[in-house]
């Protein structure tokens, strides 16, 4: 007994040993090992040939580093345990993993059933291939419609009798718009597949013969039976039956009833998530590509949501630190030529023109628009139509000629003949709000150096550099 513990032992050691081997640890992040292959994935992904900005291995630790340490300050905060989170991440999963529950044979014997269901509703009576001319009749018409309808389809039907062509006569007098243009045919019909009149008196016909007109709910059909076949072999038939299958989700549906009774058979041990996450694994480990992508999916879910709460929303947001940015950082953001903070307005009457000036003149600049809003625009009629923001030559041709005093032609706007401006010529930003857009990618910037910078502080990262060495080598 001694002897075959340690000889399991032994094997099971080294099949340990060369798993290692093969995939080796290169790096811990805060103790959490990173396989070779999880970085050679991740830098393999982002440094392909079409990349314009292809870092070196070197070069992409910090990267990947970084944003493994996201990471696991995202699990930290228990992000993975957010509802939000378990919902996107599972809809993700579900997308790779449930078409796994349904295989060739599946989708093999639920073509054969709908081609069984089929042919026993077919029947003896096969298929037929039609033609008609269709004379309109609306749901509510009268009596007097009506015969209006059935006198026409008669005049039509003893013209064809006197030897007309029937799919000239079809494209040019049927109100089916959908097969007039096709000489009124139709596709292959099976029974119950259309109106019950029209595919009685179909059925009726010989090859070549064409019905009276024959009434149904939407008018009148003068037909024409074109072809009559059985039900063609199952063989014949299967790649139609197979897109069809696809068409109508089908295979959905099949997984759905394969999870159902996988639960079931478990006698309540497992739930349906429990079996989707189970099948994840061990897909995962007999597909490494599999793995690497979940993992990237699950991992950058994380990375969007910590970034988010730590960097791009709390930038976008803290005013009063965008405010502190701008002034410690005045020289980033002067321009090369003036700005024109303000707005082009158009009115309909010259009173109007003050009347806006005095409505925004003593008022914030971020304030103009709810004002000028509930001021003039506040019911059905508008009074005033306004561009508001802050301008470069080029921006908007009314400035440039108003204000820039450029030889440009403008395009009055209709209803609204009065243009104005209103505002100031400024040689630099007055503050941060003139280039907020500028002032908050910098600030998330430098917000995301500092967290980066603490993340570094707070968690270790081992990296094995002779590891490295063997990345897209061995």
């Amino acid at each position: 007994m001694k002897f075959l513990m340690l000889f399991l032992a032994a094997l099971l050691w080294g099949n340990v040993a060369n798993a290692q081997e093969e995939d080796p640890i290169l790096m811990k992040i805060n103790g959490v090992p990173v396989t070779r292959s999880e970085f050679e994935y991740s830098y393999n992904k982002n440094n392909s040939d079409d990349v314009i900005d292809k870092k070196t291995v070197d070069e992409y630790v910090d990267l990947f580093v970084n944003y493994k340490l996201k990471v696991v300050a995202a699990n930290d905060a228990q992000l993975d345990t957010l509802s939000s989170f378990k919902k996107e991440f599972a809809m993700y999963r579900d997308q790779q993993v449930r078409p796994s529950f349904v295989n060739d044979e599946d989708m093999e014997k639920e073509a054969r059933e709908v081609y069984e269901r089929t042919k026993e509703r077919i029947g003896d009576r096969g298929l037929i291939k039609t033609a008609h001319i269709l004379i309109y009749t609306a749901q509510d018409a009268t009596d007097e419609e009506i015969d209006i309808a059935h006198n026409r389809a008669d005049s039509i039907y003893n013209v064809l009798q006197d030897g007309a062509d029937f799919a000239e006569m079809a494209e040019k007098y049927s109100e089916d718009p959908g097969t007039a243009r096709n000489g009124g045919e139709l596709p292959w019909i099976q029974p119950g597949q259309t109106l019950k009149e029209f595919e009685d008196a179909a059925y009726a016909l010989e090859i070549g013969e064409m019905s009276e007109p024959v009434q149904s709910p939407v008018g009148f059909h003068i037909i024409l039976l074109k072809g009559h076949k059985d039900f063609e072999p199952y063989d014949t038939l299967r790649n139609d039956i197979m897109r069809f299958i696809e068409s109508r989700g089908i295979r959905e549906k099949i997984v759905d009833k394969k999870l159902a009774d996988l639960e079931e058979a478990s006698e309540g041990k497992l739930t349906k998530e429990d079996i989707l996450a189970n099948k994840t694994e061990e897909l995962a480990a007999q597909d490494p590509e599999l793995k690497n992508l979940i993992r990237e999916y699950h991992d950058g879910l994380l990375l969007y949501e910590i970034s988010n709460r730590n960097v791009w929303d709390k930038a976008a947001k803290d005013d009063a630190g965008l405010e502190a940015y701008f002034a410690k950082n005045k020289k980033k953001y002067v321009w090369d030529s003036p700005r024109y903070k303000g707005m082009v307005y158009h009115v309909k009457q010259n009173d109007d023109v003050k009347a806006v000036k005095d409505c925004v003149k003593k008022l914030a600049f971020d304030k103009w628009a709810d004002k000028l809003r509930t001021t003039f625009n506040n019911d059905s009629v508008l009074r005033i139509r306004v561009e508001k923001g802050v301008f470069k030559k080029g921006d908007n041709a009314f400035i440039d000629k108003m204000v820039f005093k450029k030889d440009t032609t403008v395009t009055a706007v209709k209803d609204f003949p009065i243009d104005a401006v209103y505002g100031k010529l400024l040689k630099k930003p007055d503050s941060y709000e003139d280039v907020r857009g500028l002032v908050t990618a910098d600030y998330q910037d430098a917000l995301e150096k500092q967290w980066v910078a603490e993340l570094r502080e707070k968690y270790t990262v081992e990296v094995d550099y002779d590891v490295l060495k063997t990345v897209n080598n061995h």
